[in-house]
């Protein structure tokens, strides 16, 4: 949305300082103001929690985008709509009356940290992780090496990865990182487009994905097999994809079969598939894997050391061959030899994780770490101010440890409120920061707005035979929401 000139940062603070001003001297009522940053699920745990488990708290959750649920509605591979069921419960959790959804709202640029916290008695920062690591090798800015974050975002509607330019006019792809990105990343370059049509996948990704000539994908981890960080479900979907055969060598897990019974649970049953995949392959399997046209290969102890160029065009990835030491089982560091392996490829994906970044320059922040410095949801030396997910831990774990957190920091607010530690008086919650956004000029998205675009994104996907299609606009969402 366009901002008026004379509307810049210092004068949006004045016009905070003044409003805050006017509303203080009003009578003080007893009642907690609770503004969360972020809409995705951390934002939305942390919110239930509170109104739980406070009577009369009053929840603000702000966005920068004009629709709620992050990661649900942008990180969440298109083929696992269930996953996406916790939309039901974020959406009763926004229906409370006690409970204010503000989209189209950036927390850094159309308001401040420091002016929330003089408008609310708990500011919780739960805005998760927007940017990836890198590698710092050669060739890693060369145009078809591609962040995975970027095209999850890409083939998920997020607005600002609808232009990301990926060609996939090639045979081979090369994914580095072996987590469960990396897996979904793989999954979608590989699977059918009958069975992505009728996903909520982005239209222009579905069009790009249906030209595609990806045969191929290799996904390459600088560790072993038993430190790979994708999980069994994703594994399991993997080895059943229609048309594609897997591609683990036997040389790779062999020995698996002797330290399985000492691996905790989770981590057995995974090992288990690999090692069962490659070694004991069955008749019904190898009949179908011998048919298939596409495959994808699990390459281990391998850290890339340039990405391989030709006429300004990715040809391959050269790799150091790793060892691996110590004396735990799972819990390996790898260490580079002089032995070297180059992949080739006409694709490069890196999946070696996301970062936070700081969202306001007065913001305390770990630069290292990528996180908000905190003891348990409480920011270090920022009274009344918290954090919950990924911007809290860093980015580990799915969205049932994104849960266990939010409900944490919940609690945390919760036991600072019962004992006197945060004050309310004088805390008038978004009356002061609408009055803010609105003199900027800024368009505001209700919880209302949303079930507009809700609506008009399942009409436009009925029409083409899918459960939605998202609008990937900003402009074109903000027109739809006010409408």
């Amino acid at each position: 949305m366009y901002i008026p000139p004379r509307i810049c940062s210092r004068h949006l603070r004045q016009i905070l300082r003044k409003t805050f001003c006017r509303l203080s001297s009003t009578t003080s009522q007893d009642v907690p103001h609770v503004c969360i940053v972020g809409s995705g699920p951390a934002g939305f745990y942390t919110a239930q929690q509170i109104l739980k488990g406070h009577p009369a708290a009053k929840v603000d959750i702000l966005e920068k985008l004009p629709v709620p649920f992050g990661l649900v509605r942008f990180g969440v591979a298109p083929d696992h709509p269930e996953v996406k069921n916790v939309i039901h419960t974020f959406t009763t959790t926004a229906r409370n009356e006690r409970c204010t959804f503000m989209g189209n709202v950036e927390v850094g640029k159309d308001v401040f940290v420091e002016d929330l916290q003089r408008a609310y008695t708990a500011v919780v920062l739960s805005y998760g992780a927007d940017d990836d690591r890198t590698l710092a090798i050669k060739g890693e800015n060369a145009s078809n090496v591609i962040s995975a974050r970027s095209f999850v975002g890409w083939f998920n509607g997020l607005p600002q990865d609808r232009e990301l330019s990926v060609d996939l006019d090639v045979e081979n792809v090369v994914i580095l990182g072996q987590g469960n990105v990396a897996l979904d990343v793989a999954r979608i370059l590989l699977t059918p487009i009958n069975i992505l049509q009728k996903t909520d996948i982005s239209q222009h990704a579905l069009e790009a994905l249906s030209r595609s000539r990806v045969k191929k994908v290799y996904l390459v981890g600088r560790r072993g097999p038993l430190q790979v960080a994708f999980t069994i479900k994703e594994l399991r979907e993997m080895t059943r994809l229609p048309g594609c055969r897997p591609v683990i060598h036997k040389d790779d897990v062999y020995n698996l079969n002797q330290v399985i019974k000492d691996l905790p649970r989770p981590r057995k049953r995974l090992t288990e598939l690999l090692y069962k995949t490659s070694m004991e392959t069955s008749d019904a399997d190898a009949s179908l894997w011998a048919q298939a046209s596409k495959e994808w290969e699990l390459r281990f102890r391998l850290s890339p050391t340039e990405i391989i160029e030709k006429a300004g065009k990715v040809t391959g990835v050269k790799f150091c061959v790793n060892q691996l030491q110590g004396d735990d089982l799972v819990n390996k560091s790898a260490v580079s030899t002089e032995e070297t392996e180059d992949i080739e490829c006409g694709l490069v994906f890196r999946s070696i994780g996301y970062k936070s970044v700081p969202i306001d320059l007065g913001l305390p922040f770990d630069e290292r770490k990528g996180i908000i410095p905190n003891n348990k949801g409480r920011v270090l030396d920022r009274p009344g101010l918290y954090c919950s997910g990924w911007v809290s831990t860093g980015p580990v774990g799915v969205i049932l440890n994104t849960m266990t957190g939010g409900f944490e920091t919940g609690k945390i607010i919760l036991k600072d409120l019962s004992e006197g530690v945060l004050s309310t008086e004088g805390k008038q919650g978004n009356q002061m920061i609408k009055d803010v956004l609105q003199s900027s000029g800024k368009q505001i998205v209700t919880f209302s707005d949303w079930d507009k675009i809700d609506e008009e994104e399942i009409r436009r996907g009925t029409v083409i035979g899918k459960p939605r299609e998202k609008i990937v606009d900003i402009s074109e969402l903000l027109k739809v929401a006010h409408t």
